[in-house]
Order: C-alpha cells, then sequence, then structure tokens
C-alpha cells in the first residue's frame, strides 16, 4: 500500500480517530505510540523517531542496566521508517483503531541492525542474491483461559457452561463451541491480510491451532505471525476470554509451539528440494545439515524465555535433541511426506512464545549456512527420537544464553549489535527470575528446614 493509499484508507474510514505505530522489539513486544490519524503523513513520511534502545528492553519493558544503546551513546533515537504495511484495522478496542507497523532506521536512514525484522530481511537478501526465494508457512498453538484469576485456568464453553476439563486433540465439537470466537479470529485476519487457513483443536484443555498459508516472502510470514498473536489475544478479551502464546502454561499439559513449514523456489517458480523421489534433493539435506548444525547455538531464539524450557522436554510432543527425520514428529527437522512437488522442511523447535522474525531469520540462515557449505547431515531418525541417544540442544536458559553468545556461527547469520542485544537482555530477565522467591518454595521450605 502506497502513502496515498493509506490517506485515502483513512478518508474512507473517518471512525478511525487515532492510530497504533509501533515496532516489534526483541521479544516480540510492540513499542511505539499512539497518533492523531490526521498525523498520518508523519508515521508513513519517517518522521516518527524513538530511542534504538527500545528494540532491546527487557520483557518488563525496562532499559538493560548497562546496556550500550542506553547510557553510552546518550540513549540516541533512531527513525520510526513504515514497512509499508497497513494501515491494519483493530475492532476490538472500545473504539475502531488501526495499526502501522515500523521498523528502525540509524540517523542516516540506513538499517538498525538491532530490529529483528532487519534481521531476517538481511537473510532473505541473501537468498534473494543467490536467486531463491523462502516460501514460508507458520502453526501457532495458543491456550483460551479464564482471565478472572491470577494463574490460568481453562475457559468455560460458552455452549455448555462447563469448563473444559480433558484433552480433545482433533474434537470438531469443542471448535463448534468456540465457533463465534473463531469466526472472529478469521474476519479480523481477512481484515488485516493474514492468510489463516485451517484450525484445530489441539491437545490441551482449551487449545488451539492455527495455520498460515505460505507466503513466497519471509517477511511478510513473519508478520502474519506477529500480527496474528495480536489478533488473537484481541478477538479473546472481546469474547471474554484471555488467550497466552506461553510455551507451557500448564506444567502438566502439552506446550503451544510455532512449527515453521519452508521450502525454496528458484526464479523460474520450482521448489529446489523437489528431485522427483521422497528422499528430497541434495539442497534440501544441505540445509538440514545446517539446521542440525546451528541448532544448539541458536535455541534462545527458539525458546527464548524461562518457561520456553518447561516445553522443551522428551516425550511431550517437543524436540529436546537436534536430529531430522521423514514424517516422524519426535525429531526437531521432520520433512512431510506427500507430492514430491511440495518438498519441504518443518522446524518443530521454537515455542509459540518466540519472537516470530528472530525464529525465521534463525532457520532461513541456518539452512543457508548449510546449503553453501554442502553440510551434509546425520542418517534421518527411524522411530522414538525421543528414546535415542542424539546430541542435545541447551537443556535450560543459561545454557541456551551461553550457546548463543558464544556461538562461532552466530555471528554469520545476526549482526554483533543484535547478538550483544539478545544477551544482554536475556541475562537481565534472568537475574530478575533468580531474585524472586516462589509461593512453591515458600510452601516446601518454610517451615520444614
Amino acid at each position: 500500500m502506497s502513502a496515498s493509499e493509506v490517506v485515502g484508507w483513512l478518508r474512507g474510514h473517518p471512525e478511525v480517530s487515532s492510530l497504533r505505530a509501533a515496532i516489534f522489539d526483541l521479544n516480540g513486544i510492540p513499542r511505539g505510540k499512539r497518533i492523531p490519524a490526521a498525523q498520518a503523513a508523519k508515521v508513513l513520511q519517517g518522521d516518527l523517531r524513538m530511542p534504538v534502545s527500545i528494540a532491546g528492553i527487557d520483557i518488563w519493558g525496562e532499559d538493560i542496566v548497562g546496556g550500550r544503546l542506553v547510557f553510552e551513546t546518550g540513549d540516541a533515537d533512531g527513525i520510526c521508517a513504515w514497512t509499508g504495511r497497513g494501515p491494519l484495522p483493530i475492532e476490538w478496542t472500545p473504539r475502531p483503531t488501526a495499526f502501522i507497523p515500523l521498523w528502525m532506521a540509524t540517523e542516516d536512514g540506513s538499517p538498525f541492525p538491532g530490529d529483528p525484522r532487519r534481521a531476517l530481511a538481511a537473510i532473505a537478501g541473501r537468498y534473494a542474491a543467490r536467486g531463491l526465494t523462502p516460501v514460508v508457512a507458520t502453526e501457532l498453538e495458543f491456550y483460551l483461559v479464564d482471565p478472572s484469576g491470577d494463574r490460568p485456568q481453562a475457559p468455560i464453553s460458552p455452549v455448555s457452561g462447563k469448563v473444559l476439563d480433558s484433552d480433545s486433540v482433533l474434537a470438531i465439537r469443542e471448535l463448534d463451541h468456540f465457533h463465534r470466537f473463531l469466526d472472529d479470529i478469521y474476519a479480523a485476519c481477512a481484515a488485516q491480510d493474514i492468510p489463516a487457513d485451517s484450525a484445530i483443536a489441539e491437545n490441551g484443555p482449551g487449545q488451539f491451532e492455527i495455520n498460515l498459508v505460505h507466503v513466497a516472502d519471509p517477511l511478510k510470514a513473519a508478520d502474519d505471525a506477529m500480527l496474528f498473536k495480536d489478533v488473537v489475544r484481541g478477538i479473546a478479551r472481546k469474547h471474554g476470554f484471555a488467550a497466552t502464546f506461553m510455551a507451557k502454561p500448564y506444567g502438566e499439559r502439552a506446550g503451544s509451539g510455532l512449527h515453521v513449514h519452508f521450502s525454496l523456489v528458484d526464479g523460474t517458480g520450482r521448489n529446489v528440494f523437489d528431485d522427483g523421489t521422497d528422499r528430497g534433493s541434495d539442497m534440501m539435506r544441505h540445509a538440514v545439515g545446517g539446521l542440525l548444525a546451528m541448532m544448539p547455538e541458536s535455541t534462545l531464539l527458539f525458546a527464548p524465555h524461562m518457561n520456553s524450557f518447561r516445553r522443551l522436554r522428551p516425550g511431550m510432543h517437543a524436540p529436546a535433541a537436534a536430529a531430522w527425520g521423514y514424517e516422524n514428529r519426535t525429531t526437531a527437522i521432520r520433512i512431510p511426506g506427500g507430492s514430491p512437488k511440495a518438498r519441504r522442511i518443518e522446524h518443530r523447535v521454537a515455542g509459540a512464545d518466540a519472537n516470530p522474525y528472530l525464529v525465521l531469520a534463525a532457520i532461513l540462515g541456518a539452512a543457508l549456512e548449510g546449503i553453501e557449505a554442502r553440510m551434509e547431515p546425520a542418517e534421518p531418525i527411524v522411530g522414538n527420537a525421543y528414546s535415542r541417544d542424539l546430541p542435545d540442544i541447551p537443556p535450560d536458559w543459561a545454557s541456551a544464553v551461553d550457546a548463543f553468545e558464544d556461538g562461532l556461527a552466530i555471528p554469520k547469520i545476526f549482526s554483533r549489535t543484535l547478538q550483544q542485544m539478545m544477551v544482554d537482555c536475556k541475562r537481565q530477565e534472568m537475574e530478575a527470575f533468580s531474585e524472586r522467591v516462589t509461593t512453591f518454595e515458600y510452601q516446601t521450605y518454610l517451615e520444614t528446614v
């Protein structure tokens, strides 16, 4: 959409009196400003400014203590440039509004290397230079919960009036119970040009998965996934629920993942992963080799929070080791079956709590490293990968931060700026968690030790 088309859209929607304009930070949280709709031109022309440090603040919105982007630079501003998408209508707020996505540039107009969307754009540019285009689809899982308490509780069915209390994987009746909520999700996605596809009831009570249709543009695929999360949260509030993309909101229930499917097409539109057989092309296997080799270093981007690692446990329908296989959902990398023309890679490590820009940059960047170095993967796993002795991914948050900081291949994909921002952010968050004494600790130790 051009700037003039945005102005025309706003004239045609006089009920929209204000806009939200924001970038997405390392944690995938929108950070920006509310502006009068009459000042839309200011945003579209790149006149909106915010400190570049805003891209790297912690999950609570706090500056990074000792961070290099704060006091050492005078907390300098950057330019918030329009991505070219929007305005995206938002109708679940008390008054209709719209969202304009931005990304960060430096004072001279060059891309700010700590912006997650810029990191993905750099990887997409490397593919374009090779005459290749990633075709990407995402699958996002989430829970609906009752928002009335301090801890998540399963929602009450709008049909039966009863609390959901059992796993209902692929249950049509559970979809029917929440059809008004789902109808509004699809309507909001259509209004924002998010290609929502099939919906299923997942393993947990009130857990759903909605797939987004593949697109031949990794930036749009990541935009869609990021915007979809806000759509779901907004529509859930409209219906009296809360929606969570926490990786593991219930310790005893299934976690929520962000699965990524991708293939590569050349300038003629040919899928270069297809060699006419179920095995897939050499290029596909080299991409798998890169994904496996870089998985330990990049795990932090797939599991960026303390809660993330509650999901990555053997036997919990989430991968715990760097392995691959054909039609094998116990492995981190799965090659789905079907027609060779649709040959693709499914990456199953990321939780729904991860930042889609960083997830896609890590996946596509590692695959490209594998292709360029012609990396050969180990033999594909047949059967239960959880029962095999396989290379582990980092088992906890601290190990993942260390692996990301020390990774020799990470600087080939991400700027040193973003790498350091991520490490500083996560170390500060870890410190905050370490200082909190939990209710469970009091229950266990207060009068017993």
